[in-house]
């Protein structure tokens, strides 16, 4: 890799830190942020809801990565997010914290396939799941350290205080965006357009499964994902900074999936690496029922499930970005907006399950989307290009 590619996966790591800092901090202090304003659990989840299917709509805004260049695609993208944090800075109400996740969520699935599809056009496929899995090192690293630090300063100067400090970080990841990356033109300009695009996606049998198996595995983690802050602190008395402490505990379980994945998913090939790791995401799921009586047993359970879904998520991406090479902006715009849509399922039939049945429903359920992405993936093939890039 060279070293201008080097200095720019960097740049796309730490922007996408900051950004995932705000969306994954959401889920550990739910019951923090619902109290802050005076809402309901059942009204935070429905807020969740409404990010994750704004999340899938605003996917469509990647588009203008195969339209208007990878770059364009990333400013446009973390320009929503500044105005999202800001919104909460300015006046920290429930319907402005409403728009303002649906915001942040629509500038992280604009700004991360466009990052995809920058790297997929710089990186060979047989080496593009290392490169794509060091970028995924912001999710993780913002659980363990981002969301702990949120939490420090929500425990000092009450839950609005991350959203300044985020806009601040995000405006200057977009001067430091705006003046490293070079300019760039579209591929194939205006060859295909919008509606070609999509044509050839929808035209491709394997490309239409993997969407299917992005919006399952998304729903599959959202139903846990949505209720473990508060199955945690409800189980356990946990206040909250031991709920940032069970966000390191993930955190790490999904750094430890990204080193996994950036080590094995390019040498055990993409399908066989996501194959895997659903089945052991299954089996981890059933551990939240059979150990989450004890306090290390619940830690266990969620460093397993997030790890294996963790390398999952990476081992995907790679497959994604070499599906419809022509319309590879595209093609991750709309894996974006499955994903998204599969959370909004999710995160729409969690809390009703956990309040129903409690954990055990949710794990039972977590299993079964499983079982549908594991059905998605048997009908994905996809041909080994030869190495031409770096």
């Amino acid at each position: 890799m060279k070293d201008p590619l080097r200095i720019q996966v960097g740049l796309f790591t730490a922007t996408r830190f900051v950004l995932h800092t705000a969306t994954r901090m959401l889920y550990p202090f739910l019951p923090v942020f619902a109290s802050g304003m005076g809402v309901s659990l059942d009204a935070m989840s429905l807020a969740v809801t409404a990010q994750n299917i704004a999340g899938a709509l605003g996917s469509f805004l990647a588009f203008v990565a195969d339209s208007r260049g990878r770059k364009t695609g990333i400013l446009l993208g973390v320009g929503i997010f500044i105005l999202g944090t800001g919104l909460v800075a300015w006046k920290p109400i429930f319907p402005v914290f409403v728009i303002a996740v649906i915001l942040i969520a629509i500038a992280v699935d604009v700004t991360r396939p466009s990052m995809h599809a920058y790297l997929g056009d710089q990186v060979a496929y047989q080496r593009r799941g290392l490169v794509i899995a060091v970028t995924e090192l912001a999710w993780s690293t913002s659980f363990i350290v981002g969301v702990p630090l949120m939490g420090l300063l929500i425990a000092r100067w009450g839950w609005t205080a991350p959203f300044p400090v985020l806009a601040g970080l995000s405006g200057l990841a977009f001067l430091t965006l705006a003046w490293m990356l070079p300019r760039d033109r579209p591929p194939d300009p205006a060859r295909q357009g919008v509606r070609g695009n999509i044509q050839a996606i929808l035209a491709s049998g394997p490309a239409l499964a993997a969407l299917a198996l992005a919006a399952a595995i998304a729903g599959s983690n959202e139903i846990i994902n949505l209720v473990f802050g508060v199955w945690i602190k409800d189980s356990f008395g946990l206040e909250i900074a031991a709920l940032g402490a069970a966000a390191v505990v993930i955190g790490i379980s999904e750094l430890g999936a990204e080193g996994l994945a950036g080590g094995l998913v390019d040498r055990m090939g993409k399908e066989r690496s996501i194959r895997i790791g659903l089945v052991l995401n299954c089996l981890s799921a059933a551990l939240f029922p059979l150990l989450g009586g004890q306090l290390w047993g619940a830690l266990l359970a969620l460093f397993l499930f997030y790890l294996t879904f963790e390398y999952v998520l990476v081992a995907t991406l790679p497959l994604m970005t070499e599906l419809v090479p022509s319309a590879r902006g595209t093609m991750l715009a709309l894996n974006a907006a499955c994903f998204s849509l599969g959370r909004a399922a999710g995160s729409l039939t969690g809390a009703q399950l956990f309040q129903e049945w409690g954990i055990l429903a949710n794990a039972v359920a977590a299993i079964l989307v499983n079982i549908v992405a594991l059905a998605a993936l048997r009908k994905i093939k996809i041909p080994v290009p030869a190495a031409s890039l770096e």
